[in-house]
This record gives structure tokens, C-alpha cells and sequence, in this order.
């Protein structure tokens, strides 16, 4: 039999650097979620009550 030292280094700085790698990815898609999200809230701020033509036909409509 051959006395052979198994590592398992190698392994586990795979999945240490995969891990770190998945927290950065997931870390850089927060941050940019984030930032749309921000982007978006300022395109979709309400603009109140609008009185249009379909409202003024309903409003005349609902008249008893």
C-alpha cells in the first residue's frame, strides 16, 4: 500500500471562493435594485386627482 496524503484544500478554497463569489453577485444585484427602484419612484410620483372627460361622463351617467 502507498501512503498517499489526500488534501482537501483545494476543494475547500473552491467553495470558499465560490461562496464569496455568490455574495458579491448577490450584494451587486441588491445595489442595483435598489437604484431602479429609487429611478422608477421618481417617473411614478401621483399626479393627483384628474378630472377627464371619461370621469366628467361618469359623474353625469351616476346622476339620479
Amino acid at each position: 500500500m502507498k501512503d498517499e496524503k489526500v488534501t482537501s484544500t483545494a476543494r475547500r478554497d473552491f467553495f470558499r471562493k465560490a461562496g464569496l463569489g455568490v455574495g458579491a453577485l448577490g450584494a451587486a444585484a441588491v445595489t442595483m435594485a435598489a437604484g431602479g427602484e429609487a429611478e422608477a419612484a421618481e417617473e411614478r410620483k401621483p399626479k393627483g386627482y384628474q378630472e377627464s372627460a371619461h370621469v366628467k361622463r361618469y359623474y353625469e351617467l351616476a346622476r339620479f
